[in-house]
């Protein structure tokens, strides 16, 4: 039994020690845990303190920068009212000067009106005075031409008769030729009667003695040298229309008569007014070269073309690079809109053509137009290149041989030249040397010669 009491006692003890021991480590624990809560704790005030700092001094910054926006504004708003004041001021001055300057220029109207009026009473005394001179100067004139005039035909007096008869000699040959001529065509025709032939042979005669006249008279006026004005000279013209229908009207009553048709009259007519407007040319370049009169054409001087310097350009560049014998000739082509025209020689138009392709100051990047033509002396290859660059356009030429036509092929630079030297050889028969394809285009390949040359005869008359 007291063995048994030892071992409870025992056990209670040793309960108690480790109740005691569990305590212990509690209370250890707890204080532990305190002591963590309170550094944290100071930790945490720490933080709050660093963050309250921050948002202080953040605080600060933006009422800073609310205050220098605000000075900001107000210092613009400041600039603005006196910008402002400045305008008006500015708008006041401009008035000024507007009605200032309408006070002149009122102040000048009436000024002006003033002398105008001064003015009226004595410009009707000098348009007066001014008219008088003229009237006099004028009748001065006249007076020396009449004198000039009087003395030159004077002078052309001694001549005159030797000339009138030679020309009437010749008019008479000519109208007895004519009347002969019309005697053989109504004998011919069968239909004719000796009036007619009477009345024929007069008319003729009337005509040819008119035509002597004034063949005399133009030769007297060449001689003195006589000045013809304008008036003079549309009389001399409309003299000479008026023979010629005269003429033409009694060859159609002669035909007529005759049993001519209406094509043969229509004929006559037409020759009888080319004649006449023949003569009366000739009479004006004739009275023109005489004396110098007023009424003489002019030939007016040939305007520059404006693609005249695009030539000059050309050329120079191309001289430059190649020699100065490379080009057979250079022009404006008045009749393509002055386009400037290179004139290439056989052996050097491949070459050329190159160099207007690839040269950076020239640049001619597109072919827009190849043919041939056939001009019976020789055939010609016609090239016209335009650069996008320069915005500018040349006309690239080449004479070839007829009987054996043959050139260098530009299709390796530009391959729009392709088809149309197939074309000029289809059509030409012209020979393009290194051509990739060069064969017909619009013919088969077994026709027989080529239609736009000159002497093509169609193998198949059926065609």
């Amino acid at each position: 039994m007291s063995e048994e009491k030892d071992l409870e006692q025992l056990k209670r003890e040793a309960a108690e020690k480790a109740k005691e021991a569990a305590k212990k480590r509690l209370a250890e624990k707890q204080a532990a845990e305190a002591k963590n809560k309170e550094e944290s704790k100071e930790e945490n005030i720490d933080i709050a303190k660093a963050k309250a700092a921050a948002a202080a001094k953040a605080k600060a910054a933006a009422l800073a920068k609310q205050k220098a926006k605000l000075q900001a504004e107000e210092a613009t708003a400041s600039n603005e009212d006196s910008e402002s004041s400045e305008e008006v001021n500015i708008d006041i001055a401009k008035q000024k000067a507007a009605a200032a300057a309408k006070a002149k220029a009122a102040a000048l109207a009436k000024q002006k009106a003033a002398e105008a009026a001064s003015a009226d009473t004595s410009e009707g005394d000098d348009k007066a005075t001014a008219k008088a001179k003229a009237a006099a100067a004028a009748k001065a004139k006249a007076a020396a031409l009449a004198k000039q005039k009087a003395a030159e035909a004077a002078s052309a007096d001694t001549s005159e008769g030797d000339d009138k008869a030679t020309a009437k000699a010749k008019a008479a040959a000519a109208a007895k030729a004519k009347a002969a001529a019309l005697a053989k065509q109504k004998a011919a025709g069968g239909a004719s009667s000796d009036d007619d032939l009477a009345k024929a042979k007069a008319k003729a005669v009337a005509a040819a003695k008119a035509k002597a006249a004034a063949l005399a008279k133009q030769k007297a006026a060449e001689k003195a040298g006589e000045g013809s004005t304008d008036d003079e000279l549309a009389k001399a013209k409309a003299k000479a229309v008026a023979a010629a229908k005269a003429k033409a009207a009694a060859a159609a009553k002669a035909k007529a008569a005759a049993g001519g048709g209406g094509d043969d009259l229509a004929k006559e007519k037409a020759k009888a007014i080319a004649a006449a407007k023949a003569k009366a040319a000739a009479a004006a370049k004739a009275k023109a070269a005489a004396g110098g009169a007023p009424g003489e054409v002019v030939e007016e001087e040939a305007t520059p073309s404006p693609n005249q310097k695009y030539l000059d350009k050309y050329v120079k560049v191309i001289t430059e690079h190649l020699g100065g014998d490379v080009l057979e000739d250079s022009y404006i082509n008045t009749l393509s809109k002055d386009v400037p025209t290179l004139v290439a020689k056989p052996d050097t138009y491949y070459r050329i053509a190159q160099f207007l392709k690839f040269n950076e100051q020239l640049g001619f990047d597109y072919l827009s137009e190849l043919h041939g033509t056939d001009f019976q002396s020789h055939m010609e290859m016609y090239v016209h290149l335009y650069s996008y660059k320069n915005r500018q356009s040349v006309a690239l030429k080449v004479k070839l041989d007829r009987d054996e036509p043959t050139t260098a092929s530009l299709q390796p630079l530009w391959e729009g030249a392709n088809w149309p030297e197939r074309e000029a050889f289809d059509l030409l028969g012209i020979k393009f040397e290194g051509h990739p394809n060069l064969t017909r285009i619009l013919l088969p390949d077994d026709w027989v010669g080529h239609p736009l040359r000159k002497d093509y005869e169609p193998f198949d008359v059926e065609v």
